[in-house]
């Protein structure tokens, strides 16, 4: 525990990403955060994401179809990083970054990790704060839009 809140622990998730040919590519890793063993109102307060609904995306496509209007679609890669945390999450440090005699210490997230429970919440809360800033507002009806 660490100011009342318990320390999550964390893992490695290693993948090899394949050409075409079944060839490698290249290989990827990531730091997973065991967010399974928090509990929610001890450990976090809110881990809701607004969903679209399929009503609004519809409506959408279909006014920007009257318009003739360009449609795309974007990803947003390691998008659950860029959401910044409203709590104090403490973790335990990463395997092979552990510093020696000093394997007690924990690890204060900054930004929210894979994993955690309320990182889809986390990045809403960022995209959305970062949309209004330049501008845009929500419909009213659905947050999401």
């Amino acid at each position: 525990m660490e100011n009342g809140r318990s320390v999550i622990g964390c893992k490695w998730v290693f993948k090899a990403k394949y050409t075409n040919d079944g060839r490698v590519d290249r290989y990827k890793g990531r730091l997973v955060a065991k967010g399974y063993s928090r509990t929610q109102g001890i450990d976090y307060d809110e881990k809701i994401s607004p969903v679209v609904t399929y009503s609004s995306v519809r409506a959408l496509l279909a006014y920007g179809q009257q318009r003739g209007m360009l449609i795309d679609q974007m990803d947003v890669v390691t998008a659950f990083l860029n959401g910044e945390l409203e709590e104090d999450i403490y973790m335990e440090q990463p395997e092979g970054f552990m510093v020696e005699r000093q394997e007690t210490l924990v690890c204060k997230l900054n930004k929210s990790l894979y994993g955690l429970k309320q990182s889809p919440r986390c990045w809403n809360s960022t995209l959305d704060k970062q949309l209004k800033l330049i501008g845009f507002s929500n419909s009213g009806a659905d947050h999401c839009i």
